[in-house]
């Protein structure tokens, strides 16, 4: 998968991730930021799994980048301390 790939994968997981931890979003920066990493977790995690990982932009990849998302963005907001959820 290419960088632009990634960018706009970490653009769709990030945004979905962060409306659902905490409704408003954390930036386009961070929402970026947080998606890729989340793809990277969603990815790492679905094939320890034994499922496919992150493949491209598809909606199964784009599933599994959320999910690794929401747990980034869980794991963000524990270590940067509690904000409006």
């Amino acid at each position: 998968m290419g960088i632009v790939s990634w960018l706009v994968l970490g653009l769709i997981a990030g945004f979905i991730g962060s409306k659902i931890v905490n409704k408003s979003g954390q930036g386009l920066l961070m929402d970026i930021v947080l998606g890729v990493v989340g793809a990277v977790v969603g990815g790492f995690l679905s094939s320890a799994l034994g499922g496919p990982g992150v493949t491209g932009v598809n909606f199964a990849s784009i599933i599994v980048s959320v999910i690794g998302a929401v747990v980034v963005l869980f794991v963000y907001h524990a270590v940067v301390g509690k904000r409006s959820l």
